[in-house]
């Protein structure tokens, strides 16, 4: 057996990353890819490596020096790489391929140093490795049989994405026997030269080869999570990130905040978002729309407020939209002056956007996390000119009943001070203890109250980046209108806007299934018997972890073995001793992996509990 890396290619879209060496120089976590791939080739029981250079090939071979002594390696030069393509490379190892059986890889590939042992354990002698596709992925795609036979292979440009749910990425590594070589491809790759020149993909030619009855050209199917392909350097940071150790992926991944799509299987416990909305009929219908709202400009401000204003039940004048409520927020107390209280632990974004200088802490009840409205009327008869309530709290899911809010905001009112009431997670609380304070005339006789919203987390579309900020002070809100930009909103978020009061009966039952998965996810946690659970009208529940179990070493094992995300709370402020992490509320085949998950990371019995297997 006989590996064959091509690696003349110059790797233009990586920049300044290969401005000095060639592509497969290009560092993940501080080793070169052509030394993670030749280091999985000597693992794998393989000794003799051909390597095709080109571009900077000097800087190449002298990269790879005596590194391996283990390893016999011999050089191909392809000194035309800057006007042929990887078919041509593969060529000049022609007599390579006709001599042994062969193990092809392609150079700007990271991969787990296992998947070329399982390669060479497949007992067919000659197939790609393939990977189900997925929407981060790019290039040549293949149709497999129910044998797992390669039936298509399919370039970009018969590339159909409805079709993408039966395709397979292929991985660039293959495995071709000596005999397939000679008598297949070489022929056909020696034909299609002649035929179409050097600056085409070795791919064509298996495009040909799976059309003929009697090849033997199998696909071997891999997880995305045990390989990445690297063209760009956003391509470079995700790899880093995927094969970090532990502790660096816990702290590359939050440091995304978001985007977690890149990363296949991972399941995000850590932001929240409504997995039971927006229904398949909605999401249908803003599908159907699509070719619109990607080529028109959205309606400005006024045209989004007098959306939101049909959707939530306030005036058009009372409501504004924003791109998130992280941006309604920020402009909020740029006009809110003086001092601002509310309870720690919060949700960063408000002690974040209010300033420390200003930000008054409102302690809460010891290890119970309990307050109400007494002690934020009490810090604002300390002084504090405006509070913040986010009800439920985030992060611990604490909710104050609608009698106590409004005698709350009566209270407040009748003191001269201004309330900020978060209600982003209030539609997750029990059907019977939900409410509003979205109403056109409570806002109007409550014109010290102002509420946000973030539909993004309420509705489950984050990647519309949706909230509202409605208040009777006409005033303010004219001036937080003022100073967002024009086009704040898109065009698929403002769409949402105009449809989704059709939907209010799926909304409501949506977060019916919240409530009721909350209660069933809380039941299985406790019975765990490994952390407090705090009560919570929300969809994530806050717990305390026992028997010294430390809140990041769960974090980073969860999403290192179980590919996992959740929040460790340990850098909040506003907790007493102990461990303490946020589990958001997923549907029910999430949670029932979750509680697996945990029962295995942390060794407890019961680890069998039904889900699927990591």
């Amino acid at each position: 057996m006989r590996a064959i890396i091509l690696a003349a290619g110059m790797g233009k879209r990586l920049g300044a990353y290969t401005r000095d060496g060639t592509k497969c120089m290009v560092q993940v976590n501080g080793k070169a890819l052509v030394d993670h791939a030749l280091e999985a080739i000597e693992a794998a029981g393989v000794r003799d490596v051909t390597i095709v250079v080109g571009y900077r090939k000097e800087r190449l071979i002298g990269h790879i020096a005596d590194r391996y002594p283990g390893l016999r390696i011999e050089y191909v030069a392809n000194d035309v790489y800057d006007k042929t393509n990887n078919i041509y490379s593969l060529w000049l190892a022609r007599e390579r391929m006709a001599d042994d059986d062969v193990l092809l890889l392609e150079s700007d590939l990271i991969f787990e140093p296992s998947l070329l042992r399982e390669v060479l354990a497949d007992p067919s002698p000659n197939l790609a490795v393939v990977s189900r596709f997925e929407s981060w992925m790019d290039g040549t795609v293949t149709l497999l049989d129910e044998d797992g036979s390669i039936v298509s292979v399919i370039d970009k440009d018969h590339f159909r994405w409805t079709d993408i749910g039966h395709y397979y990425k292929t991985v660039n590594i293959y495995k071709f026997s000596k005999d397939f070589s000679k008598r297949y491809y070489l022929p056909f790759l020696d034909a299609w030269l002649a035929a179409f020149g050097d600056n085409v993909y070795y791919e064509q030619v298996l495009k040909v080869l799976a059309f003929l009855e009697d090849i033997d050209l199998k696909g071997h199917r891999v997880k995305g999570s045990r390989w990445y392909e690297i063209d760009d350097p956003h391509d470079l940071r995700v790899a880093e990130t995927i094969f970090s150790s532990a502790a660096e992926k816990l702290d590359l991944m939050n440091a995304r905040y978001g985007g977690f799509w890149r990363f296949p299987a991972v399941r995000d416990y850590c932001y929240l978002v409504n997995p039971y909305f927006p229904t398949e009929r909605l999401s249908h219908e803003i599908k159907s729309s699509f070719g619109d709202l990607l080529s028109h400009y959205p309606s400005g401000a006024a045209v989004q407020g007098q959306l939101a204003a049909k959707a939530f039940g306030t005036a058009e004048s009372q409501i504004v939209v924003g791109n998130g409520a992280a941006e309604l927020i920020d402009r909020l107390f740029r006009f809110l002056p003086g001092r601002v209280a509310g309870t720690i632990p919060a949700f960063n974004e408000y002690p974040a956007r209010v300033g420390a200088d200003r930000f008054v802490e409102i302690p809460t009840g010891g290890r119970d996390f309990a307050y109400g409205a007494d002690n934020i009327l009490a810090a604002l008869d300390a002084g504090a000119d405006a509070a913040v309530l986010v009800n439920p709290d985030n992060p611990s899911g604490r909710f104050m009943p609608e009698a106590e809010v409004l005698r709350l905001v009566a209270e407040a009112g009748r003191r001269g001070k201004r309330l900020v009431v978060d209600e982003s997670f209030v539609d997750f609380a029990d059907r019977d203890a939900r409410f509003t304070l979205l109403d056109e005339a409570y806002l109007r006789d409550n014109p010290r109250l102002v509420v946000i919203k973030s539909v993004s987390k309420s509705y489950g579309v984050p990647g519309f980046r949706l909230g509202v900020l409605a208040s009777g002070d006409l005033e303010l809100v004219e001036k937080i209108r003022r100073d967002l930009p024009v086009w704040n909103v898109n065009s698929f978020g403002e769409f949402f806007l105009q449809v989704v009061d059709k939907y209010k009966a799926d909304y409501r039952h949506a977060c019916d299934l919240i409530a009721a998965e909350r209660a069933r996810f809380a039941a299985l946690l406790a019975d765990t018997g490994a952390l407090d659970l705090y009560p919570s009208a929300a969809n994530y529940l806050m717990c305390r972890l026992r028997n010294g179990v430390s809140a990041r070493s769960l974090a980073e094992r969860l999403l290192d073995e179980k590919r996992i995300i959740i929040k460790d709370l340990s850098g909040k402020r506003g907790f007493p001793e102990g461990q303490f992490v946020r589990l958001a509320v997923r549907d029910r085949e999430d949670d029932d992996y979750f509680i697996k998950s945990f029962r295995e990371v942390l060794g407890l019995a019961g680890a069998g509990t039904k889900g699927e297997t990591a």
